[in-house]
């Protein structure tokens, strides 16, 4: 029987990267340094206050929004560190991990014929998103050199038709990190217009170099335009567990809100509780920069002496390679030789631009054990 025909949506839209190598990771028995997860435990704690929640009955739908608890400790915790208060009951909702908070940000406030600005390389659930809603991908170079924004050519390219400014900070794929250099620019750009900002922070306390995270929420001009999301995935090693929250003012917030109870409704209620209580622990995510430094200079030691060329990352826990003295081979078909025949997964950078990168350049993951991330550098220092 001939299968109906459907006019798709994101008709040049396939399975995402990270699936693709970690199937083929396990397919060849490859050390996965691909997709972005840990391979080591939350701590124990964690785990016991999640079991403790389940056990005493927490385990029906919790509030739309979230459970109060977490939302009212996110908002001191916000206010603590970054200086801006937002109203845990109005203006701070629990999403089922970061992505699906970016992808209701966006779909509560942009319209078909929107333009909306990215930068690229750029994380591969963006385009996605304002595309599925009618909107207008508008892709701007980072620099080459440190992968830092041109706020010129931000500038130049805003119009009337400008509806939202997507920044992610620290910088997935490529461990750049704003400044607050960089929020005066985006202060200056955005002052006296309509424009919506949506700031990706989910690697916010994996930071290296003494640097500090500059969340947009700093700007108190900047927040009352903006979506700030983060998740506790990356801060927890509970990637698994699909939980994070965005910040909005309340006007934002509420039509956030009105995507949200449709698409998610309730996120998970015993993981919710057991995060609130955990947050308190406030030594874990401000020991985390550190934890992942050590594993950066670990994989960049042990690197060293191979022929790759090591572009800085200053967050994040990704490390970007420069293949071109080693290959020819565009970044899709090295990633396959390295995981078929050296046995290390990487991920292409080409998913991150709109065009085919032409740029030598892969991601490696360095969330692991340290022993993994020695075997994994023994086997790319054989060319």
């Amino acid at each position: 029987m001939q299968a109906l025909e459907i006019n798709s949506k994101l008709p040049f839209v396939g399975t995402t990267i990270f699936t693709v190598m970690s199937k083929m990771a396990a397919e060849y028995a490859a050390i996965n340094l691909s997709q972005g997860f840990p391979d080591f435990e939350c701590p124990d704690e964690l785990k016991d206050l999640v079991n403790k929640y389940i056990q005493s009955g927490k385990n029906q739908y919790a509030p739309m929004t979230g459970v109060p608890l977490l939302r009212e400790r996110i908002s001191a915790k916000i206010e603590k560190y970054y200086g801006h208060s937002y109203n845990p009951e109005t203006e701070i909702n629990i999403t089922a991990g970061a992505t699906q908070a970016l992808y209701t940000a966006i779909t509560a406030i942009v319209h078909p014929g929107d333009e909306v600005i990215m930068f690229e390389p750029a994380y591969d659930s963006y385009t996605p998103s304002v595309m599925v809603n009618g909107g207008n991908p508008v892709y701007l170079p980072l620099s080459e050199k440190d992968f830092s924004i041109d706020w010129e050519r931000c500038k130049n390219a805003v119009n009337n038709k400008t509806r939202l400014i997507i920044i992610n900070s620290p910088h997935n794929p490529t461990g750049s990190v704003i400044t607050l250099a960089d929020l005066k620019s985006l202060e200056e750009i955005t002052r006296d217009t309509n424009i919506l900002i949506l700031s990706d922070e989910v690697y916010e306390h994996i930071v290296f170099d003494r640097l500090r995270h500059i969340s947009i929420s700093r700007s108190g001009e900047l927040a009352r335009r903006s979506f700030v999301v983060s998740s506790f995935g990356k801060t927890y090693h509970t990637t698994g567990w699909k939980i994070g929250y965005c910040a909005a003012p309340e006007n934002l917030m509420a039509e956030f809100r009105k995507v949200h109870q449709f698409n998610v409704f309730a996120v998970n209620t015993p993981i919710q509780y057991a995060y609130a209580d955990f947050i308190l622990n406030e030594g874990h995510f401000l020991r985390l920069s550190n934890f992942y430094e050590r594993k950066r200079d670990l994989l960049i030691n042990e690197l060293k002496d191979s022929k790759f060329k090591l572009l800085h990352t200053k967050g994040t826990y990704f490390q970007l390679l420069d293949y071109s003295s080693i290959s020819n081979k565009n970044d899709y078909d090295f990633t396959e030789f390295l995981t078929k025949e050296i046995g290390v997964a990487a991920i292409p950078l080409s998913p991150f631009y709109s065009n085919r990168n032409t740029r030598k350049l892969i991601r490696l993951c360095f969330a692991k054990k340290d022993e993994v991330l020695i075997e994994a550098a023994e086997k790319l220092c054989m060319f």
